[in-house]
């Protein structure tokens, strides 16, 4: 009977928000291209939640995969266009630049090789992997990826269920940078998710952090996550790199 009169846990307040990172290197704000904002105004008002938060650029990262989002170089400028002029309307003024999430499908090593994958700061790459198993040819490419210049970034490795601690040294140690979704750490994805993450964490494997925002409810998430130890502990206490793309 007692149990019915608990006091209600209260949310822990934070006086901290991302503007040490100053940079969210993947994002799906551009309108109308993937699986992200639908239009000008849907990212509007995502930007406007990033910039809240303390976000002072974002790298827009639409995804190109064979199967779904054939997205080119051009689709992606074009749609940026879109994007900027609501900006400008709205009177909305923080940088956005433009790269992608290139999904490790059957194309990918031939991308690779032809020097076809969309950069961001150095000549990073960002890459995404299956959720459900991991390509067989990753090291012959990380090491085709390191030949030609590139930097690769696995996004989101605290997504992928199938791999374990020594799989993600083995990548690392390939000179593949490793970048977590920050509200991961919330439970968003689910717990095993946010166990990998924090495991991930305390492994001191995290080189850049970011929102892998799609819609309002990411955004949600995104502010949530700073209320949680394991965001604390990456924002003060580890190295991440996101300000090297500023």
């Amino acid at each position: 009977m007692f149990g019915l009169f608990k006091k209600k846990k209260e949310r822990k307040e934070v006086d901290f928000n991302y503007d040490s990172i100053m940079v969210d290197m993947h994002s799906h704000v551009l309108p109308g291209i993937d699986d992200g904002a639908k239009t000008p105004q849907d990212s509007v008002i995502l930007i406007r939640k990033m910039m809240d938060l303390g976000i002072k650029k974002i790298i827009a990262t639409p995804h190109v995969m064979i199967d779904f989002y054939r997205n080119t170089p051009e689709t992606i400028a074009s749609s940026l266009e879109s994007l900027k002029a609501e900006l400008k309307k709205e009177n909305i003024d923080i940088p956005i630049e433009t790269a992608a999430e290139h999904y490790f499908d059957e194309t990918f090593e031939q991308r690779v090789a032809d020097g076809k994958l969309m950069t961001m700061g150095d000549n990073y790459v960002l890459f995404e992997f299956s959720f459900i198993n991991q390509p067989p040819n990753v090291i012959p490419v990380l090491q085709k990826m390191n030949d030609m210049g590139y930097k690769p970034i696995l996004a989101h490795p605290e997504r992928y269920p199938y791999m374990d601690l020594e799989q993600y040294k083995n990548i690392q140690g390939w000179g593949c940078s490793m970048q977590l979704n920050t509200i991961s750490l919330t439970g968003y994805y689910g717990k095993e998710v946010k166990k990998l993450a924090e495991m991930l964490i305390d492994n001191n494997m995290i080189d850049f952090i970011s929102s892998d925002m799609h819609h309002e409810k990411h955004a949600s998430a995104l502010k949530d996550a700073l209320r949680c130890s394991y965001a604390e502990k990456l924002l003060f206490d580890t190295p991440l790199k996101n300000k090297l793309l500023f």
